[in-house]
């Protein structure tokens, strides 16, 4: 069987944390293999890389279950992350006042590519 799809997409919607936090670790990750990837991210100090992980989990099993493809020649084309939902809650402040408080969520999208071994004759 023949397959042309090499892209595929795992998307995280409601990450709790802000898209500027988030971007600092997609960008860690991007161009590496899946598996050297996954490896960084179980390194890395940050509070966020374990979300991140279960996505690039997520695009390696969407992979190898509906695509078929080989996990060790997958690596991470794109991780990108855009801004979702806010949720606006109020601190009291003195003298009656109150201040607001901006909670963001993010949406984390991971494309994965299969890299083609190329066969090399030596004639």
């Amino acid at each position: 069987m023949e397959k042309n799809i090499s892209l595929v997409k795992a998307i995280n919607k409601n990450v709790r944390t802000s898209p500027r936090k988030l971007a600092l670790v997609c960008n860690f990750i991007k161009g590496k293999k899946a598996d050297i990837a996954l490896r960084d991210l179980a390194f890395t100090r940050k509070r966020i890389a374990k979300d991140v992980s279960k996505t690039v989990k997520s695009a390696i099993s969407n992979a190898e279950n509906n695509y078929q493809c080989d996990i060790d020649n997958l690596f991470v084309k794109e991780a990108y992350v855009g801004k979702s939902l806010v949720m606006k809650r109020f601190r009291p402040r003195a003298k009656g006042r109150a201040s607001p408080i901006k909670k963001p969520f993010s949406r984390l999208t991971i494309i994965l590519e299969e890299k083609k071994e190329k066969k090399v004759s030596n004639k």
